[in-house]
């Protein structure tokens, strides 16, 4: 999603990387630049005439050539085109440049991936589907037929594969999960169809009032936009969790029982898996009750 983080999986050798948002700055053009110089098949989004223009410039003078998707608004105003005659006119300005190459168009409906009654997210996706192919027709029409149409998400990734439009799924979420995305009838089986994976080892710290502890995992342990996390294991059944601050959160057992005693592990689920992780060092990889493996999260920090 950032240029930090496609600069880190360049390091680690990984290629044909596309990067879902747009790099304006002069900063980030010059880093762009010379990370397309290192990574094969580098591809960037653009949604203005202006970024199309630094961008045609400053691959030329580094004798480049540059691969771009146009990213098309999907109604969220957050980023991308927002028209279909504009998409066809920012294409067309494209490829005039003859050091970038127009390689296709983007459709992420980020709002959409969140729904959580699949029937009511299926009728939207199809909706905003029939805009998309609208525009992918204009361009045809005007002889820009996209090589590449990438987007969907983990929440949507069923309709999208079946609607058959998208030539690439922009799926993530869904190898570590999280609360928000679980909560969400992903296939209409109204049951979950990932297993949440990602999970915070947290401890009691305190422990002087009846039926509550503190655990030393608050503000600061986790993404907090959807509220407290769950308990996955360490407290008994019907506990509940609200934050205390930024160090610490509380777990509160039902009434009549007891809590987990000092020292004790509780294991929570993060409701948002993407701005968690970005908050540790590494990855304790369990099988069991048994470590085998610490990754380091080579992509913390990298948010620009």
């Amino acid at each position: 999603a950032k240029l930090g983080e496609a600069e880190a999986l360049g390091e680690a050798g990984i290629e044909g990387l596309h990067i879902t948002s747009p790099v304006v700055t002069p900063q980030a053009i010059a880093r762009l630049i010379d990370l397309n110089a290192k990574v094969k098949g580098l591809m960037v989004v653009v949604d203005h005439p202006a970024n199309v223009a630094a961008l045609a410039a400053a691959t030329a003078k580094a004798g480049q050539v540059l691969t771009v998707i146009v990213d098309i608004d999907p109604g969220m105003h957050r980023t991308g085109v927002a028209t279909p005659d504009g998409v066809v006119e920012l294409v067309q300005l494209v490829t005039k440049q003859k050091s970038l190459k127009y390689a296709g168009v983007q459709f992420y409906c980020g709002r959409h991936q969140h729904i959580v009654d699949f029937k009511e997210r299926k009728a939207e996706i199809e909706e905003r589907t029939e805009y998309l192919k609208g525009v992918i027709a204009k361009l045809e029409a005007a002889g820009l037929k996209p090589g590449i149409i990438t987007g969907s998400g983990t929440g949507t990734h069923l309709i999208d594969a079946k609607l058959g439009v998208f030539t690439e799924l922009q799926v993530g979420s869904y190898v570590f999960m999280d609360h928000d995305y679980n909560v969400c009838d992903l296939r209409g089986l109204d049951k979950p169809t990932f297993e949440q994976a990602l999970q915070i080892d947290a401890r009691v710290v305190s422990a002087n009032t009846a039926g509550m502890v503190t655990v030393d995992a608050g503000l600061k342990a986790m993404a907090t936009e959807k509220g407290p996390p769950m308990i996955l294991k360490g407290a008994v059944e019907g506990s509940t969790t609200r934050f205390m601050g930024d160090e610490h959160l509380a777990v509160v057992a039902p009434e009549g029982k007891a809590a987990p005693a000092l020292g004790e592990q509780v294991i929570l689920v993060p409701p948002h898996c993407d701005p968690t992780v970005n908050m540790y060092e590494s990855y304790h990889v369990v099988k069991g009750d048994t470590l085998v493996e610490i990754w380091p999260v080579t992509g913390r920090g990298r948010s620009r």
